[in-house]
């Protein structure tokens, strides 16, 4: 079979050719469109020596043009490359030369950071740009002239369920590292090759495709392709012939228009960054959601009292959460229950190549209050691109099998489902016990005057680290420390509680939604030495 990413949207694309694949704004392609114009760009860039294992840099907001190219690339058995398009011109450095890119396509409006970055990168020999409202110089191959001198024949060689797909993390805690994925077994954990509810093994390269001939849903995908979440709710959709729209930046009150605009029935959000200004926006204006039926939330907090203002406003849509991390793919999902259960984090049922480990790396059985570290094996990637020993430290081998374990703690609950409580390298140990941010971050976001919030680790000279709190207030209030204090503690223990607060403007956070923790704590340092005496 040809479990491949390419070869699986071109099932798609065969099976229902007129049907719309993209919308952004007010553009539209077909399946048939989506296609010719990939295969254009691929022999294009096929023309300049891209080919099998090369690997192409896509720097890029949400386009209709990005996921051409991400979809010419795979065509070409080459290496699709995730830019960060807040990256200034050191990380960008950094990227080119570390990904070893021989070919960039970036939009316009990043023509100068490009420029300066284009002499310290030894492989990357060509550039393809994207136009966009900027009128930045360039240089390079405009997009639409390389299409235009491009064969549309899909004339591709026999691809593989073998090629390789890498996924750049988004450097929350420190340089952004590639994960690097067989085709089919990032498929199977994230492009719906194993059935994210039933667990069914997919046997028919086709079935996907097969399955959306009829009936294709229209979806909104609200995060950056940049992201990992987001290029998978995009692939999967293609494959199964569904209906993709696309906005260029997060904006609730365009979000709302477009879900109005094109009917849009199921809906990808990151948590409360995306979810809250969403709902509020909503509560605001004057939107009709009756097509919406599902809001699928991953990769960061979705705290209980957003939920509850979905479930009081939304009542008719299913709140969906999903956990996993680049390193593992899924593993888990759940519905949100009408009735909201104040938790401390994302609960979810595990899928069954998941496992909980103590610290020793053994299988800790299902017992409720049990805490220990989530585990997957099966379809998990082949390892960090050029990193040994990060890939050796991340995979373990347990009873046998191979399993990736990238930090993140659960804790099993009574009903057999587990309750993700944060990733291990971003935890505070104060005084000895562990408190991990996300909880705390719900805590002081159900506090009526808050509206966002990021929890670090502060060295302490007596607990080793302390909790500390950057909040964004809600416009026009400014709520004190005493107040936040009082109203935490009803929420969680006394030692999970901040000692440490700043209030700011924003909160900072990656165009993924997840929190910057680097940005928390270059202010907390900023902050701390503007208050030492002079």
């Amino acid at each position: 079979m040809a479990l491949n990413v390419a070869d699986l949207v071109e099932h798609a694309v065969d099976t229902v050719p007129d049907r719309v694949a993209l919308v952004c704004g007010d553009r539209r392609s077909t399946y048939a469109q989506l296609d010719e114009r990939a295969n254009r760009l691929a022999h294009h860039l096929g023309m300049l020596g891209v080919g099998e294992g090369s690997h192409v840099g896509l720097y890029a907001r949400n386009s209709i043009e990005l996921v051409e190219a991400m979809l010419a690339v795979y065509k070409l058995r080459a290496v699709a490359i995730n830019v960060n398009y807040r990256y200034t011109k050191n990380e960008l450095q950094y990227l080119f030369t570390e990904s070893d890119i021989v070919a960039l396509v970036h939009e316009r409006r990043y023509a100068d950071l490009v420029a300066e970055v284009l002499p310290t990168a030894p492989n990357l020999r060509h550039v393809v740009v994207i136009d966009d409202e900027s009128d930045t110089e360039f240089a390079g191959v405009a997009y639409e002239t390389a299409l235009a001198e491009a064969s549309p024949e899909r004339d591709f060689g026999p691809r593989s369920a073998d090629d390789l797909y890498i996924l750049y993390t988004g450097g929350t805690t420190g340089m952004p590292k590639g994960v690097m994925w067989r085709h089919e077994d990032v498929w199977r954990t994230l492009g719906g090759g194993i059935d994210f509810v039933t667990g069914e093994h997919l046997t028919d390269e086709w079935q996907q495709a097969k399955a959306g001939k009829d009936y294709g849903m229209v979806r909104l995908c609200m995060p950056p392709l940049i992201h990992g979440a987001a290029q998978w709710a995009v692939l999967g959709a293609l494959f199964s012939g569904s209906t993709i729209v696309l906005v260029p930046k997060f904006d609730p009150a365009d979000i709302w228009r477009a879900i109005e605009r094109e009917k849009v029935q199921v809906g990808v959000i990151v948590g409360d960054a995306m979810g809250r200004p969403l709902i509020e926006e909503f509560q605001r204006g004057e939107y009709d959601a009756s097509s919406l039926f599902i809001i699928n939330s991953s990769a960061a907090l979705f705290s209980h009292t957003v939920k509850e203002q979905y479930h009081t406003h939304l009542p008719h849509v299913t709140l969906l959460e999903s956990i996993g991390s680049s390193e593992t793919g899924s593993t888990g999902i759940g519905a949100v229950p009408k009735e909201i259960v104040k938790t401390d984090g994302t609960r979810v049922k595990l899928n069954d190549d998941t496992i909980v480990i103590d610290d020793d790396g053994r299988p800790l059985q299902p017992e409720p209050g049990v805490v220990g570290r989530l585990a997957r094996g099966g379809n998990i990637p082949l390892g960090y691109y050029k990193d040994p020993e990060k890939t050796a430290r991340m995979f373990l081998e347990i009873d046998g099998k191979r399993y990736t374990v990238p930090g993140d703690y659960a804790r099993f609950e009574e009903d057999g489902t587990i309750t993700l409580l944060g990733r291990g390298n971003t935890c505070v140990n104060t005084g000895g016990e562990k408190v991990f941010p996300e909880e705390v971050e719900a805590a002081l976001k159900s506090h009526p005057d808050v509206f966002d919030a990021l929890v670090i680790g502060i060295p302490d000279d007596l607990l080793g680290q302390r909790v500390g709190a950057l909040v964004q207030p809600r416009p026009g209030t400014t709520p004190q420390l005493s107040e936040l204090d009082t109203h935490v503690r009803d929420v969680i223990a006394g030692y999970k509680v901040p000692r440490s607060l700043w209030l700011v403007d924003e909160i900072g956070r990656l165009p993924s939604g997840k929190p910057d923790y680097q940005w928390a704590k270059r202010y907390v340092e900023e902050q701390a030495r503007a208050d030492q005496p002079v």
